[in-house]
């Protein structure tokens, strides 16, 4: 029942913050609930690694190792989200006259039911719809501000994902149709994975490649990554990192799931394209990072790079890069919400978004400075941070199955990325500021990035065991 409970208490939150009353009641609703859905997803995972499943509606919700990783990580990054946002929005309210607080939180709400939906539906269909709710709850919030910049970002980013959707629609109706003529099972990941046998391989192949197109338009892999530096620097700063630390995740969580239906190599078919499409991504991405004038556009850049590299892991095909997949998506959501969080507290101390503007951050804000530091240390994968861990995975994993050009390139572009990331956080927290004036910043924006920050930094010189059986049960699951 608790499954119910994770998809039902962010619903009732939401309904609750609009309730009249004082103001104050949505945040602490808001955090009321996000306590809650983490505590039950924690136990979701810890059944998970013991059971084959956890089950609450036979063939409609259940979780598994895979889901609950994706269920915990959405879950904790919510919860850091929430407490962000208590004092982020509070302080937008002060000098931003008619701000909408109640409908703030219930669209967070909503947009976190969405995304906890993904890794908790099992039939094929019913994810398709979450997804595509993720999108459709969440433009409101990337069009917050009201502004020009955020209008025209909400339009991009909706026009282009719903395209996305579409195409990705028509290849979930393929799998569906290619799976109702050779097996009367429902229309769940498990029952496709035991149909996949008897279906056509080009009907699979080419279900596949409508999905990754249309899916990885809302993941943001190259070339239709376009709307998400827009969007993902026009919302506000607890929505970016739910944006770029775990939307494009639970997304990027469905074109995994369909990865054990293809037998052969990891270095040809569906493996090989995967590689070609991560390298893209990735190769991209480093080279915007260079130029990204706007220190959120810097960072909603490294989402691009990240995704890429996670597809390259799967694509190697092996136990060790899925396993370094499985980490590499939980270092980079913690990271990236580290990012964003900094971000946020960077915006709020000197209302400038201008990379090029900002010098002697920690003089203005040591606290701020210390935040964009390790956020940056974190998503650019120096140690001890989880991301250098999952990257060494997954390089060892590619030379190991002798895919050198594959890890030469992709050791390439991460090095660019690694120095791009830098040099540009570099240029802003060091040097002499314009003005020295430091401004005080809320208690709740000081303990978010300390949520995220301290099991990014774990998970990089330590793996408990009960974390290690999660992302090693997820790993296989994704195994041909």
């Amino acid at each position: 029942m608790e499954l119910l409970y994770i998809l039902c208490i962010p619903l009732l939150a939401a309904a609750c913050s609009l309730a009249p009353g004082p103001v104050v009641l949505a945040p602490g609703i808001t955090l009321v609930s996000s306590i809650s859905v983490l505590a039950l997803s924690f136990e979701t995972a810890l059944k998970a690694t013991t059971a084959k499943e956890v089950i609450a509606i036979p063939d409609w919700v259940s979780c598994d190792s895979f889901g609950a990783l994706i269920l915990v990580l959405v879950a904790l990054v919510g919860f850091a989200a929430a407490v962000f946002s208590w004092g982020y929005i509070d302080r937008l309210k002060e000098t931003r006259q008619g701000i909408m607080v109640r409908p703030y939180y219930s669209l967070f709400n909503l947009f976190m039911v969405s995304m906890l939906a993904v890794p908790l539906f099992s039939q094929v269909a019913l994810v398709w719809i979450a997804v595509e709710l993720t999108t459709l709850l969440s433009v409101f919030l990337v069009s917050f501000a009201s502004t020009s910049e955020a209008l025209e970002a909400a339009w991009k980013y909706v026009v282009l994902t719903c395209m996305g959707a579409a195409i990705a629609l028509l290849g979930t109706l393929m799998l569906y149709w290619g799976m109702s003529a050779v097996s009367p099972q429902p229309f769940t990941w498990a029952g496709l994975m035991a149909a996949s046998s008897g279906m056509s391989p080009s009907l699979l192949s080419a279900a596949f490649c409508f999905i990754l197109i249309g899916f990885g338009a809302k993941v943001g892999l190259v070339p239709l990554h376009t709307w998400l530096p827009d969007a993902h620097s026009q919302a506000p700063s607890p929505i970016c990192a739910l944006l770029s630390g775990v939307e494009t995740t639970v997304v990027l969580y469905t074109i995994m799931r369909l990865f054990p239906l293809f037998p052969g190599t990891s270095g040809s078919g569906i493996g090989m394209w995967l590689a070609i499409f991560g390298l893209v991504s990735v190769g991209t991405a480093a080279f915007l990072l260079i130029q990204a004038k706007d220190y959120k556009r810097l960072f909603a850049f490294s989402t691009v790079e990240h995704m890429g590299i996670i597809l390259v892991a799967v694509g190697v095909g092996s136990y060790g890069a899925h396993f370094g997949a499985m980490l590499q998506i939980v270092g980079h959501g913690l990271a990236k919400a580290l990012c964003f969080f900094a971000a946020g507290m960077t915006l709020l101390t000197t209302g400038n978004r201008d990379i090029g503007s900002i010098r002697g951050l920690i003089r203005i804000s040591p606290v701020a400075a210390v935040f964009l530091v390790a956020g940056a240390l974190g998503v650019a994968g120096a140690p001890p941070f989880a991301v250098f861990l999952s990257e060494l995975s997954i390089f060892k994993a590619g030379l190991a199955g002798g895919q050198y050009w594959v890890m030469g390139l992709l050791a390439l572009f991460v090095v660019i990325a690694f120095f791009g990331i830098l040099f540009q956080v570099n240029h802003m927290v060091f040097g002499k500021p314009a003005a020295a004036l430091r401004t005080s910043l809320p208690a709740t924006c000081l303990a978010a990035p300390v949520i995220v920050l301290l099991p990014v930094i774990l998970l990089g010189v330590y793996i408990p065991a009960p974390v290690f059986d999660l992302l090693r049960l997820a790993a296989h699951s994704i195994g041909r």
